[in-house]
């Protein structure tokens, strides 16, 4: 387990034949290129492509190209096409390359903690943790395709209510 000092040049690695079993904490860039069994907290981490990673992962900045079965937060969020990731991905930025293959959910991590008193917020910021698909896109000014006799009154009164997000 690294413990990186204020250097900051420095990065741990953990080779193709390294097996941790067990938490890693790191204040520095890890590259992981072996087998660990638990979480992971660093500033950056860097997953090789014949990696896995069993457990949820915590970073400000992560590219991932190997097998990560748990939840992953971070800032910045790379997914390389030879990532399988099992398991949902918090991130405030991401790129996803053609052919990887993630089994979970995506959302947008707050900058801020969600509040419980937070549903007036909901029409100002999309990425609240109350927001659902339907006020999302009621707060697009989009109408959900819908059969009913109701979607025209829904359309005219979300474009009249947003038309001034438009300028």
């Amino acid at each position: 387990m690294a413990k990186g000092g204020s250097s900051s040049g420095s990065f741990s690695v953990l080779g193709a034949d390294v097996t941790i079993t067990g938490n890693i904490s790191a204040t520095t860039e890890l590259h992981i290129d072996g087998t660990v069994e638990g979480d992971i907290d660093c500033a950056s981490l860097v997953q090789g492509d014949g990696s896995q990673i069993t457990g949820e992962v915590t970073a400000e900045t992560a590219r991932l190209a190997g097998r990560v079965d748990g939840s992953i937060h971070a800032r910045e969020l790379v997914i390389l096409r030879s990532a399988t990731i099992n398991g949902d991905v918090h991130y405030e930025a991401l790129t996803v390359e053609q052919g990887a293959a993630v089994q979970g959910r995506f959302a947008p991590r707050d900058a801020a903690p969600p509040k419980a008193s937070a549903p007036s917020n909901t029409a100002s910021s999309s990425t609240t943790g109350s927001a659902t698909s339907s006020s999302t896109t009621a707060d697009l000014g989009i109408s959900p395709f819908s059969s009913d006799n109701d979607s025209d009154t829904d359309r005219a009164s979300a474009s009249a209510s947003n038309t001034s997000n438009y300028y």
